[in-house]
Parts: C-alpha cells; sequence; structure tokens
C-alpha cells in the first residue's frame, strides 16, 4: 500500500504511525530508520551510517537536527537493526550503546546489469554521454564528505607529473554544502581537465564504469560505498579511502589510500594510469570479488531477521 507520510517531516512518527495503525502488521520495516510510534508489533530498522554523528560538519544544520533528534529514539524504539557494513555495525555499537546481538549486517550487492559490456554497447553510450576516450572516474553524490576537494587536489598533483592524463569526470547529483566545494575544485584553475556530469541517465551507469580507467572514492565515510561495487563488477579497477566501510567492500582489489593525502591520492591514479598489466590483472578480480555480494544473499539475511523479530 501507498503512505501519503512524508520521509523526514516533523511529525513523521506521528502520522505514519495514524496511517499504520489500521493494517495491524506483525513486522513493520523503516528503511530510512525512523521508526513511526506505533506501527506494528514488531520494528525492524535500517541504518546505513552514522555520518551525522561522526561528520556533523559535513551536514547542514537543519539535516542536522533532524537526524540527531531522532535516531536515539529509532535505536531504542527498534526490536532489532539492519546495516550494511561491519563499520557501520561498528559505530551504532559504539556511539548509541546498541548490543551486538540486536544488530545484523547485510552487505549489498551490485544489480546483474553492472557488467563488462560489448564494444557496441560501450561505443554508442560514449557518443549519447559525450565521453572522452580515456578519463578518471567519480561518481555518486557531490557532496563534502565524498572528499571531492581532496580528488580534486590528487589529480592537481597527478596532471604536475603526468602532463597527458585524461580526464577526471565527476559523475552524480548535487548535495548539501556542494556551492563552497565547487568554487574551491575552480579556484585551482584545471580549466577543462574535470568535467562535470550531472544527472547521467540511469541506463548508461554500467557503461560510464565500463568506459572508465579507474574509480575514484576517496570519500571520509560510506556505509558501504556502491559505486565502489558497482564498478568492480564492471571490471573498472577501484581506489578508494581506507577508511569505513571501503575496505570491506573492495577488500584486496584495486588501491586504498589516505583521504588526507592528495599526494597519495595522485599516486594511485598514476598507477592505474601507466600500469597496464596490473590493471588488467586487476580487472579479473574485481568482477570476481563482485560477485560475492548477492542480493539473494541480502534477502534471506532480512527474511530471517523478520522471522526472528515476529
Amino acid at each position: 500500500a501507498s503512505l501519503w507520510t512524508p520521509s523526514h517531516h516533523r511529525l513523521e512518527r506521528w502520522s505514519l504511525s495514524a496511517e499504520l495503525l489500521p493494517h495491524r502488521l506483525d513486522v513493520f520495516h523503516s528503511t530510512d530508520f525512523i521508526p513511526p510510534l506505533r506501527g506494528g508489533r514488531r520494528h525492524v530498522i535500517s541504518v546505513h551510517d552514522l555520518n551525522f554523528l561522526l561528520y556533523p560538519q559535513f551536514l547542514t544544520a537543519e539535516s542536522r537536527r533532524y537526524y540527531n533528534d531522532q535516531i536515539r529514539f529509532a535505536v531504542r524504539r527498534a526490536d532489532h537493526i539492519l546495516t550494511i557494513s561491519q563499520s557501520s555495525k561498528q559505530d551504532i555499537m559504539a556511539l548509541l550503546d546498541v548490543p551486538d546481538e540486536k544488530i545484523t549486517v547485510t552487505l549489498l550487492a551490485a544489480d546483474e546489469r553492472f557488467r563488462p559490456l560489448d564494444e557496441d554497447t560501450l561505443s554508442s553510450a560514449r557518443e549519447a554521454l559525450r565521453l572522452p576516450e580515456d578519463y578518471l572516474l567519480y561518481f555518486g553524490t557531490f557532496e563534502p564528505r565524498k572528499n571531492l576537494l581532496g580528488l580534486a587536489q590528487g589529480y592537481a598533483e597527478l596532471l604536475r607529473r603526468l602532463p597527458d592524463a585524461p580526464p577526471l569526470i565527476i559523475a552524480g547529483k548535487r548535495g548539501w554544502l556542494f556551492e563552497d566545494i565547487q568554487t574551491k575544485i575552480e579556484a585551482l584553475g584545471l580549466g577543462e581537465k574535470i568535467l562535470l556530469r550531472e544527472d547521467i541517465p540511469h541506463d548508461h551507469l554500467p557503461a560510464l564504469y565500463n568506459l572508465a580507467t579507474a574509480l575514484l572514492m576517496p570519500s571520509y565515510y560510506e556505509g558501504f560505498g556502491l559505486p565502489a561495487l558497482e564498478a568492480m563488477a564492471c571490471g573498472t579497477v577501484p581506489i578508494v579511502s581506507n577508511r569505513s566501510s571501503l575496505p570491506e567492500v573492495v577488500g584486496d582489489v584495486g588501491l586504498m589510500v589516505d583521504p588526507d593525502d592528495p599526494g597519495a591520492i595522485a599516486a594511485a591514479m598514476e598507477r592505474a594510469l601507466t600500469d597496464a598489466p596490473w590493471r588488467e590483472a586487476q580487472a579479473k578480480q574485481a568482477i570476481r570479488r563482485a560477485a560475492g555480494f548477492t542480493w539473494e544473499s541480502v534477502a534471506r539475511s532480512t527474511l530471517n531477521v523478520y522471522r526472528a523479530v515476529s
């Protein structure tokens, strides 16, 4: 059934409770972590990350108030909590004093359409998206915790080492506090070497990953980091931060870097661009690792939680 209660509304708990009451649910799962006051006999919530507690400076004041005011009620009210990485589980336990047995980790997976594509499909997508012959790629939301400024500084250092390096494409959609980041990136004077691409059509995302030399994700914090896994499923080498959940996702594939070190980010990009045998070996390893993450496993774990609490 469709519900009219909007998420992130100040009366969300109460209005959602009123909507759900006639349904007499055994289990209600709040995927945006805010449970109603009374929605079912048992409540399961998903807490994807605690970015708003660990890095409050990366959110707007309004967003901080909304999440901070709700999270402690949510974890107390829930009968069980689902999260998407061991890193996030440890954060929930440490910051919110939630016991281990109340949390289940369900790692995410890449959709099956994220895979190596044939040359005709790639050629068509390159033309449709106006993509250069070679490029490095960031894909995600444009917001402070993604460390786009650090990525741009690393890319500037790369250009000092490799003046003919291919462009860096920053693709995705704008999030909060992006205007200040954009101003600082433009001040680096990289001109057309950094290409901003917003609102890439969903159907073209597999090709966008396929055609990239490497996927860059030097985030300060990620609850999971799905773009890294999607890129790996396409055979694209990931270069990610060594923090939060990202090491769980990539394992021994690609390269991990200190997000506070633009020189390390530059060195990782340089290797991806210049070491073709390594890159080809990593591509095969990436596809194998990504195949180990399945939505069937996610569904099975989630169903087991529903059964356990009901």
